[in-house]
């Protein structure tokens, strides 16, 4: 984050970060939740889990997977007053919409159990009248995949593994679909192999830090090998539009898509 705040005192993104995210297709934004509120959300997600935290002998399963949650304490997650200012510079001012709350939410558990869903993929946008999942180059339904961390996620916790700069790998996939876009699952059939060269990093840090990514970028869950539960949320922020790939000002998540179709 810059040393130096908005006008109105809240941390913003630098000029670096904002070129990291370009390219590389994401960004951690450090304590961009309050502990406190991170750590009170934990509480409600082992009480929606029906696994005890002192108890790891009923943690049956790798993985528990819980929808959305919108209490006050997730609200105010999601809302915090530095992340704004920072969907306003990656999306554009007024191009996004608050959530109301946050969902999904993959608990891991340490197991030797194999989760069953640590496949590469980037996340759908819209799902079609025909219930079919779907992605367009205007990136219909979703202007950021989020990572919010409700624990300390260290490299044995399962952290999300990320390859690094492989949304710029998705526009040329999806430039002659126009705005029908391209099925989901096909679609991550070819990107994936497409990104394979990429070099892959892992989204650790601390309960309350964010990463907000791209909405084209090739992710993927693992296998828990640690000892604490790993407690994430993977919501996606909502645009009001589609992207505008031919504006004066394209906002960095434009500018990326544009550097995918365009690169140098």
């Amino acid at each position: 984050m810059t040393d130096e705040p908005n006008p109105q005192g809240i941390p913003m993104l630098s000029d670096a970060e904002i070129d990291s995210f370009i390219t590389d297709g994401f960004v951690r934004v450090p304590g961009a939740v309050p502990r406190g509120t991170a750590e009170g959300c934990r509480t409600q997600l082992w009480e929606a889990s029906g696994y005890s935290a002192d108890d790891p002998g009923s943690w049956i399963e790798p993985v528990v997977r819980i929808g959305s949650m919108a209490t006050p304490a997730f609200r105010e997650a999601a809302n915090t007053s530095e992340l704004h200012a920072v969907y306003d510079q990656l999306v554009g001012a007024g191009r996004w919409r608050a959530p109301l709350g946050l969902g999904t939410f993959p608990l891991r558990f340490p197991s030797e159990k194999d989760p069953g869903d640590d496949g590469w993929h980037l996340d759908a946008g819209w799902t079609a009248e025909t219930g079919d999942y779907r992605v367009n180059l205007r990136s219909r339904g979703r202007a950021l995949l989020m990572l919010f961390l409700f624990s300390d996620v260290g490299p044995d916790d399962a952290p999300t593994r990320i390859r690094v700069g492989s949304h710029l790998d998705l526009p040329p996939l999806l430039a002659p679909a126009g705005e029908e876009g391209r099925p989901w699952f096909p679609l991550c059939a070819e990107a994936v192999p497409l990104s394979a060269h990429r070099r892959e990093v892992a989204a650790t840090g601390e309960a309350g830090d964010v990463y907000l990514c791209h909405p084209f970028l090739i992710h993927a869950a693992q296998k828990h090998g640690g000892d604490t539960p790993r407690f994430l949320a993977q919501p996606p922020l909502e645009p009001t539009d589609l992207l505008n790939l031919h504006g004066p000002a394209p906002s960095p998540v434009e500018r990326a898509v544009l550097a995918g179709l365009n690169p140098l």
